[in-house]
């Protein structure tokens, strides 16, 4: 990243930082990678004349074991290790204020309880504080309007990087006061590069498969790898070509439900600290990504044809509806059941007229 490269070399960082872009495309990565160039004292020009860390320095290898004391990395999971009780009961949907009072900016949280702000304590190791705020969308309202005042007088060599797929939901007085660095889909060269790393096992097909699915994030292609999107998508085609012929598939709602389930408790498996209702939302913007694709081929479809794209273009309408509902915490099972109601309708029909 240009901008990333000449704000290092310049030597006079902007304190707020903004990495947005799909997920899955790198963002967290490179804001770690930004972080160790900050913290390592050892960090010296490379024959390009850019900043580069030594991979082998102390630095290096505090930030790899996930132990460096001045880099903070925030997410919602951290409530699950508050004092507060009430916090760590809550379910895991958003990045409460009282996740931030503890963590970074300091202030008393719903318990009574005062905590020392991180964000203006001296270095640890005297070289500078770095803050990740992973799905920084999540920050409500209080906790933004917080967060706002640390950006507006941001204590000295502190650096605060927002991870979000969703700027838009960031207040515009925060976008205002950070850098904001965009991260695109990667083509098909870096793709072809990073397929050949990752070491992913699967066949000619289902590689190709992933590889129209993911659409050049590598983060999701590796999720599709590991929980057998493929396979959804197999399962699920019988029950699509019902509903292309403005057939009612019975089974697709409780189906749908099931696919969800089993990607949300194999996540949970997997990651120690994960919250099943994050990852039950999670699941469902799976199968709704699965399920747009095949809408926008269907458009696709039609327009190359010359055919009538009225009925895709209201799949695509229901599939946004979904997520609305969704993001408003609807029940996950009556969205999904509503959602294939709704798309087995004729186009410009509402369910139940």
């Amino acid at each position: 990243m240009e901008v990333l490269r000449s704000a290092l070399r310049g030597g006079r960082l902007h304190h707020g930082w903004i990495f947005s872009g799909p997920k899955g495309v790198g963002k967290f990565t490179c804001a770690v990678a930004f972080a160790r160039i900050i913290l390592d004292p050892a960090a010296v020009p490379n024959l390009a004349g850019d900043l580069e860390a030594d991979p082998n320095s102390p630095t290096a290898r505090l930030i790899e074991a996930g132990s460096h004391p001045d880099l903070h990395i925030i997410r919602k999971e951290l409530a699950l290790f508050s004092d507060n009780a009430l916090l760590r009961s809550r379910k895991l949907m958003n990045i409460p204020l009282d996740v931030l009072r503890q963590y970074m900016i300091g202030g008393k949280t719903g318990d009574d309880k005062i905590h020392e702000a991180a964000a203006y304590r001296t270095a640890v190791l005297g070289h500078g504080k770095v803050f990740i705020i992973d799905e920084a969308e999540l920050i409500d309202q209080y906790g933004q309007n917080a967060l706002l005042k640390t950006l507006e007088e941001p204590p000295p060599l502190t650096y605060i990087i927002l991870i979000t797929a969703r700027p838009e939901r960031l207040f515009p007085t925060i976008r205002s006061r950070c850098q904001h660095v965009r991260f695109g889909a990667l083509g098909e060269p870096a793709m072809e590069q990073w397929f050949k790393r990752s070491g992913l096992e699967v066949d000619a097909d289902e590689r190709a498969w992933i590889e129209r699915f993911c659409e050049g994030s590598p983060g999701l292609a590796q999720i599709a790898a590991e929980y057998g999107f493929h396979q959804w998508q197999k399962t699920l085609d019988p029950m699509l070509r019902e509903l292309d012929r403005g057939q009612f598939p019975a089974a697709m709602g409780q189906t749908l439900g099931e696919l969800v389930e089993s990607f949300a408790s194999a996540w949970v498996k997997a990651n120690r600290n994960a919250s099943k209702d994050a990852a039950n939302k999670d699941g469902a913007r799976h199968v709704l990504a699965l399920l747009a694709a095949h809408a926008r081929r269907r458009l696709d479809d039609s327009c190359a044809e010359g055919g009538d794209p009225s009925r895709a273009l209201a799949m695509i309408d229901h599939l946004r509806d979904a997520e609305r509902q969704l993001a408003s915490n609807v029940n996950l099972k009556h969205v999904l059941e509503n959602l294939v109601v709704q798309w087995a309708q004729p186009a410009g029909q509402a369910a139940g007229a």
